[in-house]
């Protein structure tokens, strides 16, 4: 038997989440799904999911041989953005967190 509270907050947590969405959908609608592609592509360039396409159609070595300047420039970005999110981020979470 589910509590009679559990039950009024799981209602009114689906509400507020079906207004939030409603409220989204209708920003996004205004920005001409930019806000979607900003949460989607979080931290991405337009030239990074660009390349990762190309990359996934032709291949690492292919796309090297063709422009090793664009393929550097990629390489680097990733590698920044990785370092910061999934390095640097957690570290500086973890010493601020801890004693």
């Amino acid at each position: 038997m589910v509590p009679a509270n559990k039950n009024i907050f799981s209602k009114s947590l689906n509400s507020l989440t079906n207004l939030f969405s409603l409220v989204f959908n209708q920003l996004d609608k205004v920005c001409q799904g930019n806000l979607s592609f900003f949460f989607k592509n979080w931290g991405k360039t337009k030239f990074m999911i660009s390349m990762s396409k190309k990359i996934q159609m032709h291949g690492v070595e292919k796309v090297f041989f063709k422009s090793k300047k664009a393929f550097f420039y990629f390489f680097m970005f990733y590698l920044i953005r990785d370092t910061i999110l999934y390095i640097i981020i957690p570290i500086y979470f973890a010493k601020s967190t801890g004693n």
